[in-house]
């Protein structure tokens, strides 16, 4: 019998793997002096502590956690095309933070529905859902 937790959890992790990825992509490429790239480190961090987070849980529930990013987080966001967007156009490249953020958020408030979800699972769901909708308000604030 599956476990909706561990299946919920390695769902979201992936997509979480693949928007910090991203942040640190953008990192990378983001001028020193640029006053968005602490925010973007920022970011990165806090999806890496989410991730960690996610996998200890799964691995708890006696599963085998993600370690590897999905397709559907790599195709919402297409991190290779935003960070040369990121070089080019800085509104564009914030509004694709934006659109990234809301499909995060987004998805983890479907799997919220989920049924046989514990307390836990919830919980970290919620911590990811906030990161991702914090992640949008600054986005939405820059643009």
């Amino acid at each position: 019998m599956s476990n909706p937790n561990i299946e919920v959890l390695n769902d979201v992790t992936k997509t979480l793997i693949d928007s910090q990825k991203g942040y640190e992509k953008v990192c990378e490429v983001a001028d020193e002096n640029h006053g968005l790239r602490n925010k973007f480190k920022t970011l990165a961090y806090e999806r890496s502590e989410l991730v960690t987070a996610f996998q200890a849980r799964v691995r708890d529930l006696g599963g085998e956690p993600e370690t590897d990013g999905g397709a559907a987080g790599a195709l919402h966001r297409g991190w290779a095309d935003f960070t040369s967007l990121f070089l080019s156009d800085e509104k564009a490249a914030l509004e694709a933070v934006d659109d990234g953020e809301d499909y995060l958020a987004d998805r983890i408030d479907s799997k919220l529905e989920s049924s046989g979800l514990d307390p836990e699972t919830t919980e970290l769901l919620k911590r990811a859902k906030n990161s991702a909708r914090q992640g949008e308000k600054f986005a939405d604030a820059l643009t």
